[in-house]
């Protein structure tokens, strides 16, 4: 894993240029509890990588870089209150049940629109991100998708599902 992180570090620069491998390793290998988070990241096609640079806080962030919502993420309802109220045709699973149990943080606007900076994503696809409880408790729930140039943020039923509709997610190391 640790190789296929530098080799996307260093073809993406300009995700993150005055960042330096050895302090992104370094990071990792303080942080070994997040290794299967990544290892799932990875094999659902999100395709981590490192963005920005160091926070205030000192931390670095990892986060899914796939052009589109990652393919191993997709047809999931928001969340599991929202897939049992579906009678008809429930989705498979959802995002925030997904995301916890790989110990990922589903991407909130501000994430998601930091991601956006970087370059282009889910052009073709779109992504569910944390929705604020007032939103949650009338039923709906928050996605986001690039389209004609600039990125947008909608509104859903919690319980629908599509296709091209997944999650994203990050690491905060």
């Amino acid at each position: 894993m640790i190789d296929i992180l530098k080799k996307r570090f260093e073809t993406h620069m300009e995700r993150h240029p005055s960042l330096a491998w050895s302090m992104a390793e370094a990071h990792l290998k303080q942080h070994p509890e997040v290794h299967d988070a990544l290892r799932f990241m990875e094999e659902s096609g999100g395709e981590p990588d490192f963005i920005g640079n160091m926070q205030e806080d000192g931390s670095l962030l990892i986060c899914d870089c796939a052009k589109e919502t990652p393919a191993g993420r997709r047809s999931l309802c928001y969340d599991e209150s929202a897939r049992a109220a579906r009678k008809k045709n429930p989705a498979s699973g959802s995002a925030m049940k997904q995301a916890e149990e790989a110990g990922i943080t589903l991407m909130d606007e501000k994430t998601y629109l930091y991601l956006q900076s970087f370059g282009e994503y889910d052009l073709k696809t779109s992504s569910w991100i944390l929705t604020p409880q007032e939103i949650r408790e009338k039923g709906g729930a928050l996605f986001c998708e690039r389209r004609y140039g600039r990125t947008f943020t909608f509104h859903n039923g919690a319980d629908s599902w599509y296709s091209v509709r997944g999650w994203r997610g990050f690491l905060k190391i």
